[in-house]
């Protein structure tokens, strides 16, 4: 028995080790492959005039479609966001999806709506559209609402698309703040477009928790004070400018936020639209438009910017995050069962032999793998079997890896959009990379395991997410 208990733990920490090992090498490479992939777009977007494409003929029209349900804090500073956004031939299209606060009372009283005869097909599939609003003001002519039926945030994508005009839709939410040049650089790839269609594009999302707000506009940009949005910041940082910087030169992108995305309307519809039964829907479709391209033999382009083009209010309460998290762990799983045929698949490319083994090996299984390791080191601390040597070596090693890659992933922003002009904001910033391994880290890494465990509950609630309200944070 105790020898092959000996055998059990030898085998343990060489797969500790390898996995350590493996998981190091991949960030490295990412975050030279990002550091590469910025340097480039830096330079190739240093001299760009994008008051050009304001004043260009051949600049494409664009809908801009932001789905909404229970918004009334934020709402109508949102939509003035919306609709003041710099770009010279676009429509702003809000989906009522059944709310049940005054949200679409308060849109109608401050924009001046009312009902009218709008003419669409149901092209996608989505709940009933129980009428179409146009304002009576005509400095709001750019403006439609739809009331429909309450179908969650993919149904109402759904009823957008079916609504709105024009060849590009940019998705965002309707919580989101767009920096005012945003479509500018949104829509600068597809104009760019020559060899490869582009189907989608994204940008950094930045988060707004403590930033000074009026009018639907950011005025000054502040550090969150508390520690939880603050980590946040971090965690996004990294993923942004250091992940997913990385995934577009190495073409293996599988995630478009949600948050705001630019996509090719006539693909999207004819890939199916949003999928209504995931929770991960944003992530869900850009694997399904990238496998439509592919199965249809079209050369195709999704692509990555890294400039800040739009601010979210993030979980600032321990309950709301975890419920965030739970969602987008089970829309992950969602997406990795729904398309598990890109595994390895030569077929698929960059898509299937590195972006889909990256993403349920790292991002989906890695949390599991890290969670059974606690509990194996739980075992041999009670019985007394624990190699304190070993144990204080990996977690130095583990802990100075994880504070070393969110620093390089500070500097990569101080050293290129550089927000956050106050230095005492870029010190606590770093200090707070310095914590979030030893208590951010541990609490997102439970709330995906119980992520999983409603998933195999079958516990697909979305869960609602209490917001205080742009310049209440």
């Amino acid at each position: 028995m105790e020898g092959a208990f000996e055998i059990l733990k030898l085998f343990v920490l060489n797969a500790v080790f390898i996995i350590t090992a493996l998981i190091f090498t991949t960030y490295l490479i990412l975050t030279i492959f990002s550091a590469i992939s910025l340097r480039k777009y830096l330079r190739k977007n240093s001299y760009v005039d994008y008051n050009s494409i304001v004043a260009s003929p051949l600049a494409p029209s664009l809908s801009v479609i932001a789905p909404a349900y229970n918004e009334s804090e934020t709402i109508i500073d949102n939509i003035r966001t919306l609709l003041s956004l710099y770009y010279n031939n676009y429509e702003v299209v809000v989906i009522n999806d059944g709310s049940k606060d005054d949200s679409l009372e308060k849109i109608i009283k401050d924009y001046d709506l009312e009902k009218v005869n709008y003419y669409f097909d149901y092209r996608l599939s989505c709940k009933r559209i129980r009428g179409v609003y146009k304002s009576r003001n005509r400095s709001f002519k750019k403006l439609t609402v739809i009331d429909k039926s309450n179908g969650g945030k993919a149904d109402a994508l759904n009823a957008g698309l079916n609504v709105c005009r024009n060849d590009l839709v940019v998705s965002i939410d309707a919580d989101s703040i767009m920096e005012p040049d945003a479509l500018l650089k949104l829509v600068k790839p597809f104009m760019e477009a020559k060899e490869k269609r582009v189907i989608g594009a994204g940008g950094v999302i930045r988060i707004a928790n403590s930033c000074e707000i009026s009018d639907g506009h950011i005025r000054k940009i502040n550090l969150p004070k508390k520690f939880l949005p603050r980590a946040q910041v971090m965690e996004y940082t990294r993923a942004f400018l250091m992940g997913r910087m990385a995934w577009s030169e190495l073409d293996g992108l599988l995630l478009i936020s949600g948050a705001l995305g630019m996509f090719d309307r006539e693909i999207v519809i004819k890939s199916g639209g949003y999928n209504t039964n995931t929770v991960g829907e944003d992530m869900e479709l850009v694997v399904r438009i990238r496998r439509y391209m592919v199965d249809n033999g079209l050369n195709y382009d999704v692509v990555y910017i890294p400039d800040p083009l739009c601010w979210t209010e993030v979980p600032n309460t321990v309950k709301v995050l975890a419920r965030q998290r739970s969602r987008w762990t089970r829309g992950t799983m969602e997406t990795l069962i729904t398309h598990r045929k890109l595994f390895f698949n030569r077929k698929y490319k960059k898509l299937g032999i590195l972006g889909y083994p990256y993403w349920l090996i790292f991002e989906y299984l890695a949390p599991i793998i890290e969670f059974l390791g606690i509990c194996w080191f739980i075992f041999l601390l009670i019985t007394s079997k624990l190699n304190w040597p070993f144990f204080l070596l990996l977690f130095g090693f583990v802990y100075f890896f994880a504070v070393s890659l969110s620093i390089w992933s500070v500097l990569f922003e101080e050293m290129t959009f550089h927000k956050y002009e106050r230095r005492r904001d870029v010190l606590r910033l770093m200090g707070t990379a310095f914590l979030e391994p030893l208590f951010y880290h541990p609490m997102v890494m439970l709330m995906t395991i119980k992520g999983n465990i409603d998933k195999v509950l079958n516990r697909n609630k979305w869960g609602k997410m209490e917001r205080k309200g742009f310049g209440k944070n």
